[in-house]
Formats: structure tokens, sequence, C-alpha cells
């Protein structure tokens, strides 16, 4: 039962991840760089992301311009683009296939199949919430060294923006909800190693027992 119910919240915290990634991947403010006038009308937020670049002007007009070239983005960006999509792959595969290896639902055939492809969906979790915590670490790690960097200008710099840190939070639960369903498998298979049944220790006093029965059943 308590096995079943950490399942649930897995899978729940799971969903969460999953939203949260995709929600991360498309947002376009994985960088913001503030840049206020001196008269507020021309403050202006200039975001970065991994498909597009977006502007918010003061005034309320908000303009995005999408990035067609794919070969004159930097390294890190392209390497983002890659793992996050993966993870969202990876996040989805794993939903569906830990529905079918949850203990609360009637898919996925008899309880050692179940407890496997739970197994394995705890597995797509986990490699999607590595997939999502690289391009999150890394493109934290471009945005600190860049404002860190004294040769760039003050109007170039950036911080994180709320994507990443969705990414962040978004891999954490992703990994914490793969680890879960895995170690549930791990301790079910256990309890069935240390703890057999009584017709596995016991074979030749069963039989016994059953001879016996027979044999008075004959002389009666």
């Amino acid at each position: 039962m308590a096995s079943a119910v950490l399942q649930i919240f897995a899978f729940i915290v799971a969903l969460l991840g999953a939203f949260g990634t995709i929600t991360a991947t498309l947002l376009p403010n994985w960088k913001v760089n503030a840049d206020t006038g001196a008269n507020i009308i021309t403050a202006i937020t200039q975001m970065q992301g991994l498909w597009m670049d977006c502007t918010w002007f003061s005034t309320g007009m908000f303009s995005c311009t999408l990035k067609y070239s794919i070969l004159s983005l930097p390294v890190y960006i392209q390497a983002a683009r890659t793992t996050m999509v993966l993870s969202c792959i990876l996040s989805t595969f794993g939903i569906c296939i830990a529905t079918a290896g949850m203990k609360c639902t009637r898919l996925g055939g008899d309880r050692e199949t179940k407890s496997q492809t739970s197994f394995a969906g705890g597995v797509c979790f986990i490699l999607a919430g590595i997939c999502g915590l690289i391009p999150t670490s890394w493109y934290t790690r471009e945005i600190i060294s860049s404002f860190l960097d004294p040769s760039v200008p003050e109007s170039s710099k950036h911080e994180p923006g709320g994507a990443v840190y969705t990414g962040f939070i978004s891999a954490g639960f992703l990994f914490i909800a793969g680890v879960v369903f895995c170690m549930s498998c791990v301790k079910k298979q256990q309890e069935d190693w240390t703890c057999p049944t009584k017709n596995q220790l016991f074979p030749a006093m069963q039989a016994a027992e059953n001879s016996a029965g027979y044999n008075l059943q004959d002389y009666v």
C-alpha cells in the first residue's frame, strides 16, 4: 500500500516536472537584460531564449524575433535545444510507461511485468532529469562568466531568467520521481528474494504431509 502511494506521489511530481520542462523549453526568458534609460518611457527589457529573442517596452509593446539560423547560434544554445527537447521526449515516454507500470492501474500485465515497466519509467524520468539539468547548468555558467567578464559592456550583460529556474526545478522533480519509481521496484524485488513463501521453504515437508494424508484416507 505504501509503495502504491509513493508511486502516485512520484507520478504527480513527474507530471509537474514534464510540464515545467516543456514550459521552460518554450519560454523566451532564459536570460534577461534590463536596460532602463533616463526616461521611463524608454525603459525596455530584452529577453533571449532558445528559439526566439523578445523585447518588452514599458509602454506595453512586446515583439519577438525567431532564431531561424541554427549554425550561427553559440554551441551552448544548440546543445540546450537538443537536450531540452530530448528531456521533453523522455519525460513524456516516462509518463506513458509509468502509467502502465503503476500498481493502482490495471495495465501492464502481471505484478512482475508491472514492476519491470515501472522501473523502465523511472529510468526515463532520471534520464529526462539529467538531460534537463545539463543545459540549464551550462546556460547559467555562460551567463555568469559573461557577466563577470570586465571586457563585456554593461549593456550586453545578462542575468538568468525565469526559464532557467523553471528548468532547474523541473529537472529536480523528474529526477526525484525517477528515483522513487526505481527504488519502489528494487524494494519489491528484494522482498521477494528475502521472504520466500512457505511452499518454497518446506517443499519436502509439504509433500510428506500430502502423502500422509493420502495414507490416512487409504486406511479409512
